[in-house]
């Protein structure tokens, strides 16, 4: 376990805890390009699936919280700016879904 603390360069099981939580939201938010990929793929043409759109949430809203929490201001309004942005498409793909 001391290993890996100084690998990730933490100081405790707090901090560590909270690194494995970056390294998932960072997770999270690659696999979106994967589902997009996929689907293109799959289509054979540019698709932008509502799949995408979820994992980017999921992942931008876990980002700002770790970006929150190691206290970095460019990091917290990049993020920000992007979970606005994946929520106004989720909302606008519901709209028109309703309509």
């Amino acid at each position: 376990m001391t290993w890996l603390m100084a690998t990730l360069h933490v100081n405790s099981g707090t901090e560590l805890a909270w690194v494995i939580f970056g390294l998932c939201a960072q997770l999270m938010f690659t696999v979106r390009f994967l589902v997009q990929w996929i689907a293109s793929e799959s289509a054979r043409s540019s698709v932008m699936p509502v799949a995408f759109w979820y994992f980017a949430l999921t992942g931008g809203v876990m980002l700002l919280a770790y970006a929150i929490y190691r206290k970095d201001p460019v990091f917290v309004l990049g993020q920000t700016l992007g979970v606005v942005i994946y929520s106004r498409n989720l909302w606008l793909i519901h709209a028109n879904r309703k309509a």
